[in-house]
Order: C-alpha cells, then sequence, then structure tokens
C-alpha cells in the first residue's frame, strides 16, 4: 500500500473523505457508502444533504475514543458518492408530495387524482433503483472483506444494504434505534417507503432473525399488533425504558437485557430521530422522548464488549441546517462511534 501521511492530532484536510481520512476503499477495513436520497419522507425532507454535511462536520470529530482506543488505524474509507442518486431524490420529491397530498386529501385537486398512478409509479420505481444502487455498493465491498455502514438518506436507503449484509453473514441481529416502529405495510402507496422498512426488512428478507426497536414510542395499532404477533420482534419501548429508570433499574441492567435478545451478529440501524430532539432538532419526525446519547455510545461499547460483532451499520434521517450545525455534529460522532465500535474486534492490520 502506498505510504500516506495523515495526523490524526493535527488539522484534518478537507478532502472529501468522512473524517479526513486519505485511505482509498480498497485500503481500509470498513468502507463507508452514502446514499443521498430522501424522496418518500412523509414529513421534513433534507437527509438527502446528510452525507456532505456529516463530511464536513467529520473533520471536527476527535479521534482517540476511549473505548476503542486506535481502532481507526485499521482505516476507515469513504466509497464515492453517487449524487445522480441525489439528483434523482430531488427531481421526484415533488411527486412524491403530489402522491402524499392525494392520500391526505389535504388540498389535493382533481388533476392529482388524475396523474397519481403515474405519479406513484414513478416514485416506486426510482426507489427500487436506489436500492439495487445500495445493494450493489454494499456487496462489492462486502465481499473484499470490509465492514460496511451506510450513510444516509432517508431510512428507506437501509434496506438494500441490509439485504447484503444478511446474505453476507445470515442469522443476523438488528438493533434498530429509532422512534418509530417501521412496520407499516406501505405507507401513502409508497412500496419501499422510508415508514415501511422494517416490514419489508422482515417480510422480504432471508437471513434477518431479530429485530429488537429500542427506543422506540410512536406506533400505529397494525404496527404494535405486528410487533407483539411476530416472533422475530422484541421491543424496548421508550416508555418501558423510562418506567424501568423511574422504578430504579438502571441503564446498565437494561443494556444486558437488550444484549441478551442479540445474536452474535448484530447490524445496527439508527434513525437519528431514535435520540433526544435536542440530538438532531432538524429530522423530519421528531417525538419527544428517545436515547441520550450517552447511552446509544454506552449500548454498543457493550455490545461488542459481550463478544459480539457489529457486521454492518447505517445512520440516517439526519436533516442538516444551514445556520445549526448541532444535528450534523451529532451524526458526526455517531458515526465515528459506530465506527471505531465495528472495528474493535475486527481482524484487521493497521494501515495508519
Amino acid at each position: 500500500m502506498e505510504n500516506k501521511i495523515f495526523d490524526p492530532n493535527g488539522t484534518i484536510p478537507d478532502n472529501g473523505n468522512y473524517f479526513g481520512i486519505p485511505l482509498s476503499p480498497e485500503d481500509a477495513a470498513l468502507v463507508l457508502i452514502s446514499a443521498p436520497w430522501d424522496t418518500t419522507v412523509s414529513q421534513r425532507a433534507g437527509s438527502s444533504y446528510a452525507p456532505d454535511a456529516i463530511i464536513e462536520a467529520s473533520r471536527r470529530v476527535d479521534f482517540f475514543e476511549p473505548m476503542a482506543p486506535y481502532s481507526w488505524r485499521k482505516g476507515i474509507a469513504t466509497a464515492p458518492i453517487d449524487y445522480t442518486l441525489q439528483d434523482t431524490s430531488h427531481r421526484l420529491r415533488s411527486d412524491a408530495e403530489r402522491v402524499i397530498k392525494v392520500h391526505d386529501d389535504i388540498g389535493s385537486f382533481a388533476f392529482d387524482h388524475l396523474v397519481y398512478e403515474r405519479r406513484l409509479r414513478r416514485v416506486n420505481d426510482a426507489t427500487e433503483m436506489m436500492i439495487d444502487n445500495i445493494y450493489n455498493q454494499s456487496k462489492q465491498w462486502l465481499s473484499k472483506g470490509k465492514i460496511v455502514g451506510l450513510v444516509g438518506g432517508d431510512q428507506s436507503t437501509a434496506y438494500g444494504h441490509i439485504k447484503a449484509v444478511a446474505e453476507k453473514y445470515g442469522n443476523i441481529g438488528i438493533l434498530h434505534v429509532d422512534s418509530g416502529l417501521d412496520l407499516r405495510d406501505g405507507h401513502h402507496g409508497f412500496s419501499l417507503s422510508s415508514d415501511s422498512v422494517m416490514f419489508n426488512v422482515l417480510r422480504d428478507i432471508k437471513g434477518v432473525d431479530k429485530l429488537l426497536g429500542v427506543g422506540v414510542r410512536a406506533f400505529t395499532p397494525a404496527e404494535w399488533e405486528m410487533a407483539t404477533n411476530d416472533e422475530r420482534i422484541k421491543l424496548f419501548t421508550g416508555q418501558q425504558m423510562w418506567a424501568q429508570h423511574f422504578e430504579g433499574v438502571n441503564w446498565s441492567t437494561i443494556c444486558s437485557d437488550i444484549i441478551a435478545e442479540l445474536p452474535e451478529n448484530v447490524y445496527v440501524s439508527l434513525d437519528i430521530d431514535g435520540l433526544t430532539i435536542e440530538c438532531s432538532p432538524h429530522t423530519g419526525t421528531l417525538v419527544a422522548g428517545g436515547l441520550r446519547f450517552p447511552e446509544i455510545v454506552y449500548l454498543l461499547g457493550r455490545i461488542v464488549d459481550s463478544g459480539r460483532k457489529i457486521v454492518g451499520f447505517d445512520l440516517t434521517e439526519v436533516v442538516p441546517d444551514l445556520e445549526d450545525k448541532t444535528d450534523a455534529a451529532v451524526a458526526s460522532r455517531l458515526l465515528y462511534n459506530m465506527c471505531c465500535m465495528a472495528l474493535k474486534h475486527h481482524d484487521a492490520p493497521d494501515v495508519l
């Protein structure tokens, strides 16, 4: 490998890579792929801008992680970002908004109903294309022995990555940190909506043995019924965890209960709105409650220390703001922690 000069104690270069690390994907143990896409979000759009905003904010992340010292030396690389995804997402967002209006019957005109099916088909076909794109990117790097993480975009982008990871490892458990369950059987007519991603995963993807909803606190009756009747699903709701806290149960004990439900290979799906609102005040779905930042960091550390492996992960629904940099700053720190935890016990040589 070509000798690369990188000083984590100095000024981090503005080179378009996450954390400014000057490695090609071929040379690193962990590869980050990006999905600048948010066509089907039902509320505030903007997460298609998250990869670029997180790359910029990540230059201000300090590298020493006490829970996984020097794991970054195994290498974190940035795969080229396919900006045609972002272009397509932006182009079709107006179609998606018209479809949503027809479903909500808010301000929709006769013309909207007339072209509804064509708009819906365009959005569904494009979303399927995006999922295939992410699946192929993920599969490419997984086949070369890399750990792969995904930076969204909305949570529909996770489907293709989860599919590739499940095919690679099989028998995985998904730690799903989110405000909602994402178990809707289609939403606003979108077959691959961000609100349906875990429903689609459980329906379609072989090798997903467990889905743990952690911090979830907003659900429809149909989602709740599915979650309580499907033996693959285990919930640690926000309401349940708050009650335990109020009754004197500490977070360490709750984490032990969560970890006991996980298999050896763990996929972490982290929707930023699974955390408290102050961690991501501009995300599209604002739901009071959620995990605090130190709680999710502690949980990830405990998972790895238990001997389980993080074999893939995604970070989604981050909506950056031009003035308030909170969302991107918190997301970049979370992303770095996820990378370090995935690399901690990964059998790879230091390359930096």
